[in-house]
């Protein structure tokens, strides 16, 4: 009788936490839901739909129980691109056939291979989406359109911010206001907001301040209802929702399309994966299962690309909230999307007071999260390669697009492994006064650098006493071993002598070649 008690105990306990982290989730979510479909050009409810999924459906047969999916920043980029090159009938066949890629690729448990990214490349590929979302974001925080490209979006912040002061009916100084009062309500709550409110999402007091303030005052700027054409309830939205035919199926069979279905697989499986694996350090509970979890982002994205809805990732925003209100089961992400269902279907009226500014604003800020540069030190510290890569992979993706930056960065992450396990420096310490040398292997000694070893030993006077150290070798292979185990040979029939620390190189690499070069 006291177990069952305690069990049904744990159970309330344990329900009311999940309760009230999906409340948190949920006002977490809605603006950050509705600013990136504006942001990647779609109608505003892309984005809420994609959070229902992503909160009932994938929240249910996730491999990261703990994790939230919705609609993700990081995508932004490629998803805007993606509706301008090809439309939003062909873009619902690329989301749709992405998630089946990713199906797939749980199936055939390729899961743990994105885990292998160079987090130099990672980290640079948020970069770059963050400056570019700050790019465009700009604009609609004034009012204004967007320019086609990363680079002009940048280069023309000046030309707006000087259109600010000569507009003369003064439509972009209010949405400017709006735009900047919900950036600084954000960063002021973050910073200074009471420990027992900071469960309060910043994103979601700035939004409410704003919205108060440009409906107090009547600010003549654009309201997200200027976004839909038609009344903004129910019907009307479910009258946007435009699903594959198989004439467009038939129309995307494409390079083109083909090539944007397999970069928006691995992207939106690259951040899930890194998402579930920074919140399974965030707690005690049950471990990520990646194939099970890529399976699972996999179908939510075909729901969503059949729907017309943004793609979706695992977020790290949404999921650090949800661990941090408490959240210890699947439970609190399955019920946010049931909030967001409700929001939808019943309080879709407060659309008209929502300013576009504000979304704007939210993900102007989001972009400073993403582009600041506060890795750049820590890549450091594992090499200038590291960083070299992390700045080239922002450059491309900003200059060029997000596939170029991301391949340009595999490649390069790619050339520095080649490098890494190919280079060897071999320095020959000559003592004074003595015939003592000692020679410092250094780095990775394979095949290839078998000529500069060969360089450095027939180079040597005959005669000397030769001590060979391998302290600071990480790699060493069979021919190197042969040629070592040789050269010992010839240089000690022609008077010298020779040591080789075979026996800490076996400790170190459990070499069987040089086990036998040693003798042992």
């Amino acid at each position: 009788m006291t177990t069952q008690t305690t069990t049904d105990a744990v159970k309330t306990g344990s329900f009311s936490k999940d309760f009230f982290a999906s409340i948190v989730v949920f006002l977490v979510a809605v603006p950050l839901c509705l600013g990136i479909a504006i942001a990647s050009g779609l109608p505003p409810t892309a984005g809420i739909i994609t959070g229902i999924i992503g909160g009932l459906i994938v929240g249910a047969i996730s491999g990261s129980p703990l994790t939230v999916s919705g609609p993700a920043a990081g995508l932004v980029v490629i998803v805007a691109d993606i509706v301008a090159e090809f439309g939003i009938a062909i873009y619902g066949v690329i989301v749709l056939l992405a998630g089946l890629v990713q199906v797939l690729a749980g199936v055939f448990k390729l899961g743990v291979w994105f885990r292998a990214i160079s987090p130099a490349v990672i980290h640079g590929m948020l970069g770059g989406i963050g400056i570019l979302i700050i790019g465009s974001q700009f604009h609609i925080m004034l009012d204004r359109d967007p320019l086609s490209s990363g680079i002009k979006n940048l280069l023309d912040i000046p030309n707006a911010l000087i259109e600010i002061f000569s507009s003369h009916d003064g439509a972009n100084i209010y949405a400017a206001v709006t735009g900047l009062l919900t950036i600084a309500s954000i960063v002021l709550w973050t910073r200074y907001a009471p420990a027992k409110f900071k469960l309060i999402p910043g994103a979601l007091i700035g939004v409410v301040l704003a919205v108060i303030i440009a409906n107090l005052f009547g600010f003549d700027i654009k309201y997200l209802t200027d976004l839909f054409d038609g009344p903004t309830n129910l019907q009307n939205i479910l009258g946007t929702i435009i699903t594959p035919t198989l004439s467009t199926v038939e129309a995307s069979m494409t390079v083109g399309v083909l090539l944007a279905v397999v970069s928006l697989a691995f992207i939106a499986s690259a951040e899930s994966l890194l998402s579930c694996a920074a919140v399974d350090q965030m707690h005690q509970g049950v471990r990520t299962k990646y194939d099970r979890e890529l399976m699972a982002q996999g179908a939510g994205n075909a729901i969503c690309g059949f729907l017309s809805a943004l793609p979706m990732t695992g977020v790290i925003v949404r999921s650090s909230a949800n661990v941090e209100a408490g959240a210890t089961t699947r439970a609190s992400t399955i019920l946010h999307g049931l909030w967001l269902l409700l929001f939808i279907s019943v309080f879709l009226f407060t659309l008209e007071y929502i300013p576009v500014a504000t979304l704007a604003g939210v993900l102007v800020y989001t972009g400073y999260k993403l582009a600041y540069p506060k890795v750049a030190k820590e890549l450091l510290s594992y090499g200038k390669a590291e960083l070299a890569i992390y700045i080239i992979t922002i450059v491309t993706i900003v200059s060029f697009n997000l596939l170029a930056g991301v391949v340009t960065g595999l490649l390069l992450s790619i050339a520095k492994l080649l490098y890494v396990f190919s280079h060897v420096s071999i320095k020959a310490e000559h003592k004074p006064n003595s015939k003592n040398t000692t020679l410092h292997l250094k780095g990775s000694a394979t095949q290839l650098g078998i000529p500069k070893l060969v360089a450095v030993l027939d180079n040597l006077e005959s005669g000397r006493d030769v001590h060979v150290q391998f302290n600071d070798l990480e790699y060493i292979d069979h021919a190197c071993i042969e040629l070592l185990s040789g050269w010992q040979k010839q240089y000690q029939m022609t008077g010298g002598n020779v040591t080789i620390e075979w026996d800490s190189l076996i400790s170190k690499y459990h070499t069987k070649g040089a086990a036998a070069a040693s003798g042992t």
